[in-house]
């Protein structure tokens, strides 16, 4: 530690351990398929609901985990953080950014709410109700195939060992 940082007390990044995961988590929520083979629409709305989604997939795991619990509030802080940047790099004022990210968050905490509960579950009927309400499909898009392949992501990051899902090692 150089004396500079001991004398202004620089802080530790404590997100460092879940920002990994957050960059895999957004990759995912990109991939091409979700929006050419599932009928998310690609726009900024529809962008911003496969985050979320994705996310929540990601959280849902994670709270299976005691290990995993506390990365997955740095997780959600990075969700806040990036929100944050992409609010005003869009023009949004100072002023603005609170309230907003705070509306951006009780979205966030429907959606784990309304996801955690279909895939509990185990219906499929439910889930596609919940994508239906949540995210921005393309005109007559059967909310069957988004749900068909979240519910396989969802399964296959069950399979994965809490030390995998910290290290980014989901989605493959």
């Amino acid at each position: 530690m150089s004396l500079l940082t001991k004398l202004f007390g620089r802080k530790q990044d404590d997100r460092a351990v879940a920002r990994p995961l957050w960059h895999r988590t957004v990759e995912i929520a990109r991939e091409k398929e979700w929006y050419r083979d599932c009928g998310v629409a690609d726009t900024v709305g529809g962008r911003f609901d496969m985050i979320t989604l994705i996310l929540s997939v990601v959280l849902i795991r994670m709270e299976r985990d005691a290990e995993l619990v506390e990365p997955s509030v740095r997780l959600t802080e990075l969700f806040v953080e990036d929100m944050d940047g992409q609010l005003r790099e869009s023009g949004v004022g100072d002023v603005i950014v609170g309230k907003r990210v705070g509306q951006l968050m009780s979205v966030l905490g429907g959606r784990l709410g309304a996801y955690r509960e279909a895939l509990a579950a185990r219906d499929e009927a439910l889930m596609a109700e919940a994508i239906s309400r949540n995210v921005t499909l393309h005109d007559g898009t059967d909310p069957l195939l988004l749900t068909r392949r979240v519910r396989a992501f969802a399964a296959g990051l069950d399979l994965v060992p809490a030390f995998r899902v910290l290290d980014a090692e989901i989605g493959k």
